[in-house]
């Protein structure tokens, strides 16, 4: 969609659907309990079932005993570190070029943002990568991240070629809703401020209007249609990142689903509920003590009776003292903490199952037998592949955002560099210990299947060609194995007459 017209519903309606999905993944996501009651309270999932955050009545008025285990949000992180724990290799070919991708790489803290947007697209669905620049704070492009729940994009065969941002802006004008819209074309940035309501889009004003977008109408291109802002290169600024595909609620969409979207709400709420049961038990585990009536001190008119636990002396009570409760109990129920824990962790096991992920990367090894590590990898395997699945969306897509701050580098603020757009590459995503590296190497060469060159490299993924080069001529001349000169000290040479 170009930008909206004036008085149009918001969200627009073929996005509504989708945003309301949005809205519940957050909740969960968000952890928040007052979230999570507002939503499962609504009755919009499924009416009438009875649920742990949908019920209105308290057990004890004043007083919240439902607990939150924040699954969703340990997903979601585990989804972010499996990809952007260590940074992907990100090479280019000419030695300038390089040398400025690990500048704005390390300068803009890229490494931060991608792994904070892989966090969010994981229980969001996708996210959308943004590259902009301001010259009044910072003298290079920057890298940024938007959620999907505040961009309109237009796809056509799934490849994204616009997309409208758009933000809320605070006011102090009762009643009416500020809207800022971003919208990115190739070649150039459409701005526009409207003024509604809550679920209508309003009309547009000036830039001018609001001190959030004050400072864009002096920026806006004068000889152009006075709304945009030319970026100077052809290409995109923005991408978009689908978490992982298809999308089963929406068939034929080029949106990204949601790990939790299994659906996993259920189980999240199931765990919850065990989990507000096993601390139930531990509340009414309490030890309490039951006396009879006359062991009771009257308080006054009004004020009832209570027991004092530090006295020593009573007087007759007018009791038989065989009868039954005529003198103090001691009551204690027990904790049913197998029960509880074997619960919680099968919801845990099947929820981590279900997003794609296998249960060890959870914490969750097992019964506690000893296993070697090929038994581990072989576990932790589910969670290598999905993550592998997630690379490939990321690798396109950071590849073209990186281009393209090249790009803007050289348009916007005249760097001396010749833009191209670099290989990302991503590690296995296992962390082997040196022992294990040393028993892999030491088995290859034994083979007699591996070169010193590659031996170098699996020891040393990070370094360069130049790097590795060097430290193979050190190890050939400090083991004797380098080549011998071909003239003087030929073992076959000719010895003199």
């Amino acid at each position: 969609m170009a930008l909206p017209d004036s008085g149009s519903p918001w969200p627009p309606p073929q996005w509504a659907p989708i945003y309301d999905r949005i809205r519940v993944d957050d909740a969960w996501y968000s952890g928040d309990a007052r979230r999570l009651a507002r939503l499962r309270g609504d009755g919009q999932d499924q009416p009438g079932r009875r649920r742990t955050w949908g019920r209105r009545s308290q057990p004890a008025p004043g007083r919240e005993t439902r607990l939150h285990v924040p699954l969703a949000g340990d997903i979601a992180t585990t989804s972010a570190d499996l990809l952007f724990a260590d940074m992907p290799a990100i090479r280019a070919v000419e030695r300038t070029t390089q040398a400025r991708i690990e500048t704005l790489l390390d300068e803009g803290r890229v490494q931060h943002t991608v792994l904070g947007g892989a966090e969010q697209a994981a229980a969001l669905s996708g996210v959308f990568l943004r590259v902009t620049w301001d010259k009044a704070l910072v003298g290079r492009p920057l890298f940024t991240v938007v959620q999907p729940d505040a961009a309109i994009p237009e796809f056509r065969f799934g490849m994204l070629r616009a997309c409208t941002f758009w933000a809320e802006l605070p006011t102090s004008d009762p009643g009416a809703v500020w809207r800022h819209f971003e919208r990115h074309e190739p070649g150039r940035v459409v701005h526009a401020l409207y003024r509604g309501t809550s679920d209508n889009v309003g009309r547009p004003v000036p830039l001018t209007e609001h001190p959030e977008t004050a400072d864009l109408a002096a920026s806006l291109d004068p000889d152009g249609d006075g709304q945009s802002i030319s970026t100077g290169i052809p290409l995109l600024t923005c991408a978009y990142v689908p978490n992982i595909g298809p999308n089963r609620l929406h068939r034929g969409s080029p949106i990204g689903r949601s790990d939790f979207a299994a659906p996993l709400y259920d189980l999240f709420e199931s765990l919850d509920e065990v989990w507000t049961s096993w601390m139930r038990d531990i509340r009414l585990a309490r030890a309490r003590l039951i006396v009879p009536a006359g062991y009771l001190r009257s308080n006054g008119p009004g004020q009832g009776a209570s027991f004092d636990g530090d006295r020593e002396v009573y007087e007759q009570l007018n009791m038989p003292p065989t009868e039954k409760g005529a003198g103090i109990t001691l009551n204690q129920f027990d904790i049913r903490v197998a029960e509880h824990q074997q619960t919680a962790e099968a919801i845990m096991r099947q929820a981590a199952q279900s997003a794609g992920y296998s249960a060890q990367s959870f914490g969750l090894h097992g019964q506690g037998e000893a296993i070697t590590a090929t038994e581990s990898d072989s576990r932790d395997q589910r969670s290598m592949v999905t993550r592998k699945k997630k690379t490939g969306y990321w690798r396109h897509a950071l590849a073209d955002m990186l281009h393209v701050m090249l790009w803007l580098d050289v348009a916007q603020f005249g760097t001396r560099i010749t833009p191209e757009r670099p290989s990302v590459e991503f590690g296995d995503g296992v962390a082997e210990s040196e022992q294990q590296t040393a028993t892999t190497l030491d088995l290859l060469a034994r083979a007699g299947a591996v070169s010193t060159g590659t031996k170098v490299r699996i020891l040393h993924p990070e370094w360069d060609d130049t790097a590795v080069q060097a430290e193979v001529a050190a190890i050939l001349a400090e083991t004797g194995a380098a080549a011998p000169d071909p003239v003087g000290s030929f073992p076959f040479a000719v010895a003199p007459a």
